[in-house]
């Protein structure tokens, strides 16, 4: 939706380190959803990046960048021209894999040793596995959102989706359904807010 200006834009995280996995075909779906309610949609990756955890030097308080040079900076910088986010990882050993949950402490860090730019922001998570782990995954990666004043739209069910082989997550109607409606409700949101 264009207010003003400026066009509403939320950006998703895909957290696999497989170009063409389950989680990136998700994220597609949910883009598509996002772009037929005037929002634009971009998907970032952390395929062959090495995301370091946060150590907490506060040094991000003064510049708005982390320490690190690494792809986490370019994902804030883009964070910061957004409106929403919608982070999805597959469950690879009972929760979220550890590099998008270092990108994500080190985003939300940098925004609240700064100007808080993710207050406000809509979006939530989204968890993609063969069997088990995703209710597990949706609280770890919700309390980012929260501790950061982000909004966290519902939807019909939980955000996950049950796929093991690549290309596997077509077969799970409802788990599709579910995270398309959610999306969707993060562009009707933004622009009910903008």
């Amino acid at each position: 939706m264009i207010k003003g200006d400026t066009i509403s834009k939320v950006i998703l995280l895909c957290g696999s380190p497989r170009k063409k996995g389950n989680t990136m075909g998700i994220l597609k779906l949910c883009a598509e959803e996002i772009e037929k309610q005037g929002v634009e949609a971009e998907i970032l990756t952390l395929v062959g990046q090495d995301i370091r955890s946060c150590i907490a030097c506060n040094k991000c308080g003064a510049s708005g960048k982390c320490v690190f040079n690494d792809e986490v900076n370019e994902i804030v910088e883009k964070l910061k021209e957004a409106d929403g986010f919608i982070p999805a990882v597959p469950v690879y050993f009972g929760t979220a894999r550890g590099d998008i949950m270092a990108a994500l402490q080190r985003i939300g860090k940098i925004s609240r040793s700064g100007d808080q730019f993710l207050s406000w922001m809509v979006g939530g998570p989204i968890a993609v596995a063969r069997r088990g782990g995703q209710t597990l995954t949706l609280q770890e990666m919700s309390m980012f959102f929260i501790i950061n004043e982000m909004i966290i739209p519902g939807s019909t069910y939980w955000n996950m989706v049950f796929a093991g082989e690549e290309g596997s997550f077509v077969d799970d109607e409802e788990g599709i359904q579910t995270v398309k409606r959610f999306s969707a409700n993060v562009a009707k949101l933004i622009n009910k807010i903008k």
